[in-house]
């Protein structure tokens, strides 16, 4: 498998803080089953700003350190691109980076509002050859009020990453009700685990892996773990299912809208009685 989508590299991000948790989280990585590991730690204009060139001086050192400990995985190097319209331009600079320094290029989107200009930043790096990989989608709160921006965005060519924890509830029911949608409706073309702590989702991946599996089947699942990666970091064209629009039900809506649980105040209800 390969993990699509990680908080590795030390002192970069908010991910690892010292080279220690970085082998720490390494060797937690291939105990789970990763035999690779896109290291993509955040780029955030004004804010995490690491150039790629101290990426690759952390990269060569740590592989150094991996062959001394004869642990062998294989890393490459990436970003979590914040959007922005400079995005061309920090590409071009080496400011940030492609997967692998191919034409995939994942991106991140605020948390609770949907960009003005995603469409048309999205419109320029496919006139550059670029092919956006949104990450997980299922985690921003507009897109839980109207998942159908997913399907359109698929449609128009982005591809999506969603991150393993989100299936067992690890940011929230609304994210895992997303996820389990997009799943359902061949809107997931990665997965990752979006990395940041030691002992948190890597010793889960087993438990993840069997929930999506039901959800999506072995096949569909080998794809999404290690196919669709491998021609990323191949820089080769990946073909996708048709998406289906997403149909959330009444309840899903409301739940979506204004938090409340009608199906756990009912459960809490019964307990009680």
């Amino acid at each position: 498998m390969i993990d699509f989508h990680t908080h590795i590299l030390p002192n970069i991000d908010d991910g690892s803080r010292n080279i220690k948790e970085t082998f720490n989280l390494i060797q937690e990585a291939k105990q789970a089953g990763f035999e690779s590991i896109i290291l993509t730690p955040h780029y955030i204009e004004g804010y995490y700003e690491t150039h790629t060139r101290e990426r690759e001086v952390w990269l060569n050192a740590i592989y150094e350190d991996l062959k001394e400990k004869n642990i062998d995985i294989n890393l490459y190097l990436g970003n979590e691109i914040y959007l922005t319209e400079n995005i061309i331009k920090l590409l071009e600079e080496g400011k940030a980076t492609t997967i692998n320094n191919t034409n995939y290029v994942l991106f991140e989107l605020p948390m609770h509002n949907e960009p003005l200009n995603l469409y048309n930043i999205i419109y320029e790096m496919m006139q550059y050859k670029l092919v956006p990989v949104l990450a997980h989608p299922e985690r921003y709160s507009f897109v839980q009020k109207e998942p159908e921006l997913v399907y359109d965005l698929v449609k128009k060519g982005v591809l999506i990453q969603c991150n393993y924890g989100s299936i067992i509830g690890q940011y929230g029911e609304k994210a895992e009700i997303i996820v389990r949608k997009l799943l359902e409706n061949n809107m997931v073309h990665f997965l990752g685990s979006d990395v940041h702590r030691e002992n948190t989702i890597y010793p889960l991946i087993p438990e993840t892996l069997k929930k999506i599996e039901e959800i999506t089947g072995k096949e569909k699942l080998k794809k999404m773990t290690t196919g669709n990666p491998e021609l990323v970091l191949r820089n080769k064209r990946i073909d996708i299912d048709e998406p289906n629009k997403i149909k959330l039900t009444l309840k899903e809506k409301i739940m979506m809208e204004t938090g409340i649980d009608f199906d756990g105040i009912t459960k809490r209800l019964f307990k009680k009685q």
